[in-house]
């Protein structure tokens, strides 16, 4: 009997051995994505401003061309494009510098948090090195996002100070917006060294904002333009361990930003009478506007082992509010294509 039991799990086992082997690119990829400002390459953790966001969402590719009226509607990179879906789910959450200080703090980040599902394309054509990226993105921001049970759930969890001001957020309101990028490759060294620039539009009524951008990714790896599965993963023809590092340096303009100022029709914490200085008159204050326009960059290494894969990237920005501070947070994203 063991005899038999041995034979069949030998078989068992070259059997799914040949049908990975004889796998084409995977079809299936689960994405989890986790910015948090305490992750810090030099150990100089936060907890403000953007202080936390995460997000898990599923691809897929389909056999056949999808019968679904707006997947339809998405651009494509041309005829021969390789389409990879996505369904996601995501929470974004910002705070003050002082979370303890139960005052409104004008002079600060606000309380303020999201929440949303997403619909993606992303249309590769791997011939003429391009791709079209469309998002859907539908959520609420304030208390419905559930932001603030969130961040005292995690402080508690980690026996961390309670944060006292989420009476401050901003009121509920719906989020719908259309995010739309194209990117090109510009240069590249064999499968060493790629450089390749995009641009952004966001629409809608959580951020309508325009970016550009460039990746800059040196190591070993698999071409970007194969597609996301192959960026994140093993593919037919190439290795199945990669490692490189990604440079982004971004510029934007944004024109609005919910979470930051609120959404239509929300409510809105009520601005604060300020004593004058040297016994002028006293003023009201509220939160600073936002600043329309934004640099940051980001870099970080990806490490690729067969089907699953880490990244760890940290992001620096100019302040995201006119006269407060630039923002920094880390990333640590997990991948598992199948």
């Amino acid at each position: 009997m063991k005899k038999l039991l041995c034979m069949l799990f030998f078989f068992w086992f070259n059997a799914v051995n040949i049908s990975f082997a004889q796998q084409e690119t995977p079809r299936h990829m689960v994405q989890v994505y986790w910015d948090d400002d305490f992750i810090n390459f030099y150990g100089h953790g936060t907890d403000r401003a953007y202080t936390d966001g995460t997000r898990f969402t599923y691809f897929y590719t389909k056999k056949k061309p999808s019968r679904f009226i707006i997947d339809r509607l998405m651009p494509k990179a041309g005829d021969s494009s390789l389409n990879v879906f996505g369904l996601g789910l995501a929470q974004v959450i910002f705070t003050p510098d002082k979370i303890i200080n139960p005052n409104f703090q004008p002079n600060d980040y606000p309380w303020s948090g999201s929440a949303f599902i997403t619909h993606s394309l992303y249309s590769y054509n791997e011939k003429q090195k391009y791709d079209f990226q469309t998002e859907l993105v539908l959520g609420v921001n304030g208390p419905a996002s559930l932001a603030r049970q969130a961040q005292e759930m995690i402080h508690h969890l980690i026996d961390d100070e309670q944060p006292q001001g989420w009476k401050y957020q901003f009121g509920n309101s719906l989020i719908l917006n259309l995010n739309f990028t194209a990117e090109k490759q510009l240069l590249h060294y064999g499968n060493f060294l790629e450089v390749i620039g995009g641009g952004q539009v966001q629409v809608g009524t959580g951020i309508n904002a325009a970016s550009a951008y460039s990746i800059i990714r040196i190591g070993k790896m698999n071409p970007y333009f194969q597609g996301l599965m192959t960026q994140y993963g093993r593919s037919a023809t190439r290795s199945k361990i990669q490692f490189y590092l990604v440079i982004k340096p971004r510029v934007q303009l944004v024109l609005s930003n919910a979470i930051l100022q609120g959404g239509l029709n929300a409510s809105r914490p009520a601005p604060i009478l300020v004593p004058g200085n040297n016994g002028g008159p006293p003023t009201l204050q509220y939160y600073h506007p936002i600043s329309n326009f934004i640099a940051s960059y980001a870099y970080g290494p990806v490490l690729v082992l067969n089907r699953f894969s880490i990244s760890s990237l940290q992001t620096t920005t100019t302040p995201w509010m006119k006269g407060l501070y630039s923002i920094t947070w880390g990333n640590l994203t997990f991948n598992y294509v199948f």
